[in-house]
């Protein structure tokens, strides 16, 4: 599998009834015992390190058909569009020899090597799947073990480099679309009780990253004390009670406000479909917007996985990567309009509902 195959699919991203999950993750940090974690290692050791997973993986059924490759083979630009896909940590992408990835056919399965862990095993879902994801990367992890001794505590669990990852080592996160609790002014008191339940709210590139597009990240926080099953079993507990707030604000907003929801729609359609330039945060804004549109019905339920592909192919890199060419703001901001334009160019105007002329009175 060659890098152009890799980053030119686009996995599956039919989310079925809950529209407003974008995707579910799983990700195990794990260590060998018998190295130096990464943060200690020196290049020699790190190299080694690589050189001995490498083979490992190449030998499983994970590793049959993937793509594999040491960072020193890449530029930064490849590193980036890597990064924008969410199969590449930052952390990741500045490091160089001796660290590597590992990603299956339908990206559905990732793995860094050499990051902060040995090991970052991360199985990527669509939809509201957190167990789905854990099944597969849980699998992947055995026959690693099988053949690898991880760095293991009776008493801790799993040894990481952070101490946060200490125990199960395993971070499950749900990637949302809350376009109408932000309308509406809702999303700060949900954000709040999801904090005060346990669990970490990042943006759309994770830990220490905005929220851009309306996109939300919701994680556990601690991994030790708690079994695999019981972080899962939490989480979805809780992203359920979001996805229920975001329905309800979209319901009463439609019910309430019918014309707000039409018009910021129309809007987002016609600036996409007609502007000449466009920055990467007001471009991700009006595609929520578009994408919310198709989730009420507003156009054509093949709306959404476009829209979901839009949010990626219109970044930075990958932007200049399909150029061919590396691009300055204000090109990058062009050719981004461009992309978008094309994208739906083929789609009709919203299919609005009729607008009564009491309802624009009352409005």
């Amino acid at each position: 599998m060659t890098f152009d195959s890799l980053i030119h699919t686009f996995p599956n991203t039919q989310v079925g009834k809950n529209a407003c999950v974008l995707s579910s993750r799983i990700r195990l940090a794990r260590n060998l015992s018998t190295h130096p974690f990464p943060g200690w290692a020196q290049k020699p050791q790190r190299v080694e390190t690589y050189q001995q997973i490498i083979e490992t993986l190449s030998s499983l059924p994970c590793g049959n058909k993937s793509f594999m490759e040491e960072l020193k083979e890449f530029d930064s630009l490849q590193k980036q569009v890597l990064v924008e896909q969410h199969l590449m940590s930052r952390e990741l992408a500045a490091r160089s020899t001796g660290c590597g990835l590992l990603v299956n056919e339908s990206k559905t399965l990732s793995i860094m090597i050499n990051e902060e862990d040995h090991f970052r095993l991360q199985s990527i879902q669509p939809g509201l799947s957190l167990k789905k994801a854990f099944r597969a990367i849980d699998k992947i992890d055995t026959e690693i073990s099988a053949q690898l001794t991880y760095a293991y505590s009776p008493e801790l669990g799993f040894l990481t480099s952070c101490p946060s990852n200490v125990g199960t080592g395993m971070r499950a996160s749900v990637m949302l679309h809350l376009p109408a609790l932000v309308l509406t002014d809702q999303i700060k008191p949900v954000l709040k009780a999801v904090s005060r339940l346990g669990l970490a709210i990042r943006g759309f590139y994770g830990e220490g990253t905005e929220s851009l597009g309306h996109l939300y990240q919701i994680s556990n926080q601690s991994t030790l004390g708690e079994s695999e099953h019981d972080i899962i079993t939490r989480i979805e507990r809780i992203v359920k009670y979001v996805i229920t707030a975001e329905e309800n604000a979209r319901a009463k907003t439609l019910q309430d406000s019918p014309l707000l929801m039409i018009d910021k729609v129309s809007r987002a359609y016609g600036t996409l479909k007609y502007a000449y330039t466009m920055t990467s945060k007001e471009a991700l804004t009006l595609i929520s917007l578009l994408r919310l549109g198709a989730v009420i019905g507003y156009f054509p339920n093949e709306v959404l996985s476009l829209c979901d592909h839009l949010m990626i192919k219109i970044q930075p890199a990958h932007l200049q990567l399909n150029k061919g060419t590396k691009l300055d703001a204000e090109e990058r901001d062009r050719e981004r309009a461009l992309t978008i334009a094309e994208a739906i160019r083929e789609i009709p105007p919203p299919a609005l509902p009729a607008v009564s002329s009491e309802t624009v009175q009352r409005d």
